[in-house]
């Protein structure tokens, strides 16, 4: 009976030890949200930035993407012939094409003339580029030589294009050393790779970088048939064109952007480091408050032994302050979390956002990390020896 007296007449010990010296619990808990802090902005810096990697690649409307298997990235495309793309015509199941040139130009700030790279899309106005019912119309405007599509979510180093443009008045820049006019906004946002976009006819980008031999491209977008398998026509094109173009069905070619800076960047191990020193730096100030705890209790907790208490009730105790800290510490790091992700959003653009699986994942490594804290700590009480201690 003494052995569950703990338990049976649910005597809130574990809320007590903590409360009883409020500054402990104070600093405690600011251990773990700072570190709860730490992981939610590395992990959320993380996935937001492979996402931003692929910002444009997921507007584009088509089903397959053609590459050359020289193009290692967003900031590092190559050419391949544009008859490829004709060529993938012949197949049944294959209903429009897109030719798509991409690069970075130099652009001029309009107000400061300062120089920044921007990205350059250059597309037939009248095929169909993005998943976008208003770009038809818009792209209408880039049939007239030197007109470009200002993106309005752009960062502000590239001058308060769409502030003027708004405004209604007629915004001129220099692209790559040529004159340009503005013709109408779109909404993409900047990437990892690129701070802002620019869209224009295929007729002037070739003019803004001659080098560029007429027939060549860096994008071919493919849309099939509404009940064709975007695999099996991938599979049959990879098989009936020449090794020199790469044929990715639209999720692959997202993940074939991440996978780049994944694996051949150290951007995902940079900041899976940092969450790692976050989970580290909790678990150290969780075991170390609760180390000091049971430490200073050990007469108490030794008392309850000697009276006949089991061990498993008084490690109960340690265990379920363990849990009162990782739910009491999340809270704060949560909030904080969703307040730093606005801020970044705001100042950067980067699409960093609070989701479920993070939620749930930082939630569980600040359990685990306080569980395994106490479980740490609860050697001390094992090693207890009532006699020695009075």
């Amino acid at each position: 009976m003494k052995t569950g007296f703990l338990k049976d007449r649910s005597i809130p010990l574990a809320w007590l030890l903590l409360t009883r010296q409020p500054v402990r619990l104070l600093v405690a808990l600011a251990g773990i949200g700072f570190a709860g802090i730490l992981m939610f902005m590395q992990l959320g810096f993380r996935e937001g930035l492979f996402d931003a990697s692929v910002t444009v690649h997921r507007k584009f409307d088509a089903d397959l993407v053609m590459i050359s298997p020289r193009s290692m990235s967003s900031i590092s495309m190559s050419g391949f012939p544009r008859r490829r793309l004709v060529q993938a015509m012949a197949h049944k199941d294959v209903l429009g094409i897109t030719p798509v040139n991409w690069n970075f130009l130099l652009w001029r700030n309009p107000q400061t003339l300062a120089t920044r790279s921007i990205l350059v899309l250059g597309f037939e106005p009248s095929a169909s580029l993005f998943n976008d019912s208003d770009l038809a119309l818009k792209a209408q405007s880039l049939k007239n030589y030197g007109r470009v599509l200002f993106d309005d979510l752009s960062r502000s180093e590239f001058g308060p294009v769409a502030k003027w443009f708004n405004e209604g008045r007629i915004v001129e820049a220099e692209l790559s050393g040529k004159r340009v006019r503005v013709a109408g906004l779109v909404s993409l946002g900047p990437s990892f790779g690129a701070d802002g976009n620019l869209l224009t006819s295929r007729e002037t980008y070739l003019d803004l970088l001659p080098s560029t031999p007429p027939g060549s491209i860096e994008i071919g977008l493919l849309r099939l048939n509404q009940d064709a398998n975007p695999e099996n026509v991938a599979s049959k094109l990879r098989n009936s064109l020449p090794n020199d173009v790469k044929i990715l069905t639209r999720d692959g070619f997202i993940n074939y952007e991440k996978n780049y800076w994944k694996s051949s960047t150290s951007i995902g191990f940079i900041f899976s480091l940092g969450a790692a020193m976050g989970f580290v730096v909790g678990s150290v100030i969780v075991y170390q408050i609760l180390y000091s705890d049971v430490s200073d209790h050990l007469p108490e907790y030794a008392t309850l032994m000697a009276m006949g208490y089991g061990l498993k009730s008084l490690l109960g105790v340690v265990a379920r302050e363990g849990a009162i800290l990782a739910v009491m510490g999340y809270i704060p790091a949560y909030l904080s979390g969703q307040a730093l992700y606005a801020l970044v959003r705001s100042s950067t653009k980067l699409p960093v956002s609070m989701d479920l699986e993070r939620t749930i994942i930082v939630f569980i490594l600040i359990v685990f990390m306080c569980m395994g804290s106490a479980l740490l700590a609860m050697r001390r009480l094992v090693d207890a020896d009532p006699a020695e201690i009075f």
